[in-house]
């Protein structure tokens, strides 16, 4: 009975000490930062640009680089990605439509593609690949 329960708690303690699952590297493994400081205190990422305490790429004459102005950019545009849906901060439903295939013109429809008759002639590739002897050397 002693040796059952001491064995028992031997086997226990093995088990307890063992970790079956392995460490995944994201853990072991520390990616460097994606920004660097020098001396004076400026931040420039790893594409050599200085950012702005936000975040921001900025340039050297210390306006934000790549900002869109999204209405300016989207003024007379009709489609709208969530038309028809309900917008809690608006409390409406979302203005507009989303687009379709139906807005492509260019498809090809099987009436106004070419026949193979149609087709221009193609002039054989040469020299072709069974008429080429081999290199010397190969065998």
């Amino acid at each position: 009975m002693a040796a059952r329960w001491s064995m028992a708690a031997t086997l226990g303690v093995a088990l307890a000490g063992c970790n079956p699952l392995p460490t995944p590297d994201y853990v072991d493994v520390k990616q460097p930062a994606s920004y660097r400081t020098e001396p004076g205190g400026t931040r420039i990422d790893n594409a050599d640009y200085k950012l702005d305490n936000q975040g921001y790429r900025i340039s050297k004459d210390g306006e934000r680089l790549g900002m869109i102005d999204v209405p300016v950019k989207t003024e007379g545009e009709s489609s709208n990605a969530v038309a028809g849906y309900y917008i809690s901060t608006t409390g409406a439903v979302a203005p507009g439509r989303v687009a379709s295939t139906s807005d492509i013109t260019a498809m090809p429809t099987p009436g106004n593609l070419p026949t193979p008759s149609q087709m221009p002639q193609q002039a054989p590739i040469t020299p072709s690949p069974g008429n080429v002897p081999p290199p010397s050397g190969y065998r």
